[in-house]
């Protein structure tokens, strides 16, 4: 794992609502640059594996969604989860878990994933190429601070959750020490 201390810098495919498109699917394509997700900003991101999964649906986003004024109490001016999923998976995971809060920023083909060290293969769970599960604190695109979960490697057995999550985060910016990972929000079925 190689740790970097600055976002890269890559383009982002989304999806934004366009009423001139007109139609039932009102979405037009978008590039954003990590320029402008990071400029200038302070920006709590966090990464998982996939949206639709257990643990991603029934507490890491969640909890950062239900914490989100308390973040922005904190100075923190957006919250970003990014994964290794395209952008039309990333809507509707966002409108099925209820998300009000959080930009959810697709990394289709990984590159921004890859250029932070934290793409791996899970092709023993069946997902191929994904991110590792981890959190960091961006200030104008300099990254203030890391929470990587434990056991980083390919293929791995687990899928640790126990510093990446939003009470941790949110007690690193109060400068308190972090009690742990709550309990799951949502319920999961799938």
């Amino acid at each position: 794992m190689n740790v970097v201390n600055e976002v890269p810098d890559v383009t982002f495919k989304t999806r934004v609502r366009d009423e001139s498109v007109g139609g039932a699917n009102p979405y037009r394509w978008e590039d954003k640059t990590s320029e402008d997700f990071f400029s200038g900003k302070k920006v709590v991101v966090f990464s998982l594996p996939g949206a639709f999964t257990p643990t991603c649906s029934s507490n890491h986003l969640p909890r950062y969604d239900e914490l989100f004024e308390e973040f922005k109490a904190q100075g923190v001016d957006e919250i970003i989860c990014i994964s290794v999923n395209d952008a039309f998976v990333m809507f509707k995971w966002g409108k099925e878990i209820g998300n009000q809060h959080i930009t959810l920023l697709p990394d289709g083909n990984g590159e921004f994933t890859r250029k932070m060290g934290m793409l791996v293969d899970k092709s023993n769970i069946g997902f191929g190429m994904r991110s590792w599960r981890y959190a960091m604190l961006v200030n104008d695109s300099k990254i203030e601070k890391h929470f990587v979960e434990a056991g980083f490697s390919d293929n791995a057995g687990s899928d640790p959750f126990a510093v990446s999550d939003a009470d941790t985060m949110l007690a690193y910016l109060k400068g308190e020490e972090a009690t742990g990972v709550s309990t799951p929000r949502k319920a999961f079925e799938g």
